[in-house]
């Protein structure tokens, strides 16, 4: 059993006692977010961000996770990122929340998301920045979740997502103080090195071939 089919119920918890960080997350998140069109989220879990960002469609590895996220709404598949079962161009966006950190193959999982992009479609990643106060606060703590977890620089995911195809690449940042200590929501700047919370977006390249 995985850490998230065991520890889903500690998971979802996170999200109300740390309301404000989970509220100024999806506020970074819709900077980037298209108005319209059909998305998906990769590594779904308990829906948290697809439900409130009207997201129609999420898979994910935990079958405690998915039934949580269905349960908010969310059309929920059963299956790993490295292997997702829709056809080509299906969608006109991907979401990826926090966990890239936590597949087995990043890359593979990138791919896989230009694969079912339609073309110019967009790709949102949101991470936890290893260079910010965040990442080095979280890797020190070795919770269940981030112990095991491979953190990534902005610098890292850039260079990820260029190599699966994409480019065109906008940041927005936020989460400026520990989330327990959180007493608003932080608003969103663009650019990352100050927030622990990095949004990064880019735009499905067109291969010379086409």
């Amino acid at each position: 059993m995985s850490v998230f089919d065991r520890y889903y119920k500690k998971y979802d918890s996170w999200y109300d006692r740390n309301r404000f960080a989970y509220l100024s997350e999806l506020e970074a998140v819709r900077k980037v977010l298209p108005r319209k069109g059909t998305g998906l989220e990769i590594e779904v879990g308990t829906g948290r961000f697809a439900a409130a960002l009207g997201i129609k469609t999420g898979i994910d590895p935990s079958k405690r996770m998915i039934k949580i996220a269905a349960e908010r709404g969310v059309g929920t598949f059963l299956g790993f990122g490295e292997n997702l079962p829709f056809k080509d161009s299906s969608f006109d966006y991907v979401l990826i929340v926090i966990t890239l950190c936590f597949t087995k193959n990043p890359p593979q999982v990138l791919k896989e998301a230009n694969r079912v992009l339609k073309d110019n479609g967009k790709i949102i990643i949101g991470i936890v920045d290893e260079d910010s106060f965040l990442g080095r606060l979280y890797k020190s703590k070795k919770s269940v979740f981030y112990k095991k977890a491979n953190f990534f620089t902005i610098g890292k995911i850039a260079d990820l997502l260029k190599t699966a195809g994409f480019g065109r690449f906008i940041f927005w940042q936020t989460i400026f103080k520990p989330p327990d200590s959180m007493k608003s929501v932080h608003k969103a700047s663009k650019g990352f090195g100050r927030g622990g919370f990095v949004v990064v977006a880019g735009k499905k390249e067109k291969n010379d071939g086409d």
